[in-house]
């Protein structure tokens, strides 16, 4: 079966895309009307009887905000498995008049099977290129599977040894998601799962990445998870401190810390350390509140005690800065049985590629995590209703378990590094508000009941 042969022509393909993709996990532009969609690459990876596959890349256009690029491998079939109906792009009506069913083609064993043969092979599939890093080597016949989690992007377990992930939303150019942990990898850093190889493509003129392999870590955890069970189980015990539960998470905390540490030293050593001017930081600072100012009302009576955090900050004169994670939180750490890696190294989503790669203090990695722990302190909390009096105490308890686990963070970043992040209280404050005042976008946007926990954060660093 031949996917872009009368079958389904181009035409048909990306007016059943334009309906499917704002219904998508990893669709960005979600609350905005899709105006066009254009075909950028599509090439067939399958062609047999009664089945086929392409790898397909489209440019969407919208009525009010730039276009974007989306990654969608696509899969054909004349008959449709039951485990891969609820996949479907088109409905089953159309799919009956067609005599063609159309699928997700990453949650099909086959297609996943091809991808993973043509890593092993090293075979290009026409203007869809791999590399492999040197002295890596991909065993033939690694099965893959989905996992079933849908995020912003799509990830794929070959054998249980390899992590393949899929860039849904593709920025043009090479993504740090695969740049970093090549520069660190080569640097020696044992913080990272290592890169083993990537795909990428000519999109619009520039080379990007498709998609990367990394080694999987297989028997981990990730620290969002981890520290949600220390935080559980510390409000259960009403007679008991953070120190003494058994699921205390601060040895893990000091662990974390030092493995970020690790991460930024590798990060500087490979890719340079430079410096800015903190004026030039405080004022990106104070553009992002006067920003979250107009659209959140709540922001505005607090504008004159951040804005003197921000200037305080301005007045600091050259800051060191290098490349960074720059996104860092408790579901970007995970467990393995040996240590504690660092992953997803892309950066915010929301900005753009330029954005990311530029330096910027390794305290904005510090901030993330410490703003991290307390959302992990206060998510059972939130989530549940509870008189004013057990609030209270349950309030304190989620304090206690913050505060313990930021100091063994940053003492693990301490002695690793042998800078404490403590030591530079105005630089790190004025990261840990920058990120306060963009989850008081996001929570205003999406969790307005959980608005309160970053404006109660802005106001307890302001009044320091």
């Amino acid at each position: 079966m031949t996917a872009d042969n009368e079958l389904y022509p181009d035409a048909q393909l990306v007016e059943d895309l334009r309906e499917w993709m704002p219904h998508q996990r990893w669709f960005a532009a979600k609350g905005h009307t899709i105006t066009g969609v254009g075909v950028v690459l599509r090439h067939p990876l399958v062609e047999e009887p009664g089945f086929g596959a392409d790898h397909v890349i489209v440019k969407v256009s919208f009525d009010s905000t730039a276009d974007q690029i989306y990654q969608v491998p696509l899969g054909f079939r004349s008959h449709l498995p039951e485990e891969l109906q609820s996949w479907s792009v088109i409905g089953p009506d159309d799919s009956q008049d067609r005599g063609l069913h159309v699928y997700d083609g990453l949650r099909d064993q086959e297609i996943l099977d091809r991808y993973s043969r043509n890593l092993a092979n090293g075979t290009p599939a026409g203007p869809v290129e791999l590399h492999t890093v040197p002295g890596s080597v991909i065993e033939p016949g690694l099965r893959g599977r989905a996992l079933s989690a849908e995020q912003s992007n799509t990830s794929v377990v070959l054998g249980e040894k390899l992590l393949l992930k899929m860039f849904r939303r593709l920025t043009l150019g090479i993504n740090p998601d695969v740049e970093l942990p090549l520069a660190l990898g080569e640097d020696g850093c044992r913080s990272i799962a290592p890169i083993r190889a990537w795909i990428e493509a000519e999109v619009d003129g520039v080379r990007t990445t498709l998609a990367m392999v990394q080694d999987f870590a297989a028997n981990s955890a990730d620290g969002w998870s981890m520290a949600l069970g220390s935080v559980r189980d510390l409000l259960l015990e009403g007679d008991l401190r953070a120190d003494e539960v058994g699921t205390d998470f601060a040895g893990d905390s000091h662990r974390i810390g030092a493995a970020v540490a690790d991460v930024h030293a590798h990060l500087g050593s490979a890719l340079g350390v430079d410096e800015r001017d903190a004026s030039e930081l405080a004022e990106g600072m104070i553009h992002r509140f006067q920003a979250a100012a107009a659209e959140v009302p709540d922001l505005v009576e607090l504008t004159d005690a951040v804005r003197a955090r921000f200037d305080e900050v301005a007045a600091l004169g050259k800051v060191r800065v290098h490349r960074i994670h720059g996104d860092l939180h408790l579901g970007q750490v995970l467990r393995t049985p040996e240590r504690w890696l660092l992953i997803d190294f892309e950066g915010e989503p929301a900005k753009s590629l330029e954005e990311r790669r530029k330096p910027d203090s390794p305290f904005r990695d510090v901030a993330g995590m410490l703003r991290s722990f307390d959302y992990a302190a206060h998510h059972s909390i939130r989530e549940s209703e509870q008189g004013a009096a057990v609030e209270s105490q349950r309030e304190f308890r989620a304090r206690e378990w913050a505060e313990r686990n930021c100091a063994a963070f940053c003492d693990g970043y301490a002695a690793a590094s042998g800078t404490d992040p403590r030591d530079s209280d105005v630089l790190l404050r004025g990261y840990e508000l920058d990120k306060a005042v963009y989850e008081v976008v996001y929570e205003a946007r999406h969790r307005p009941s959980w608005l309160h926990l970053p404006l109660e954060a802005i106001r307890r660093l302001t009044a320091r």
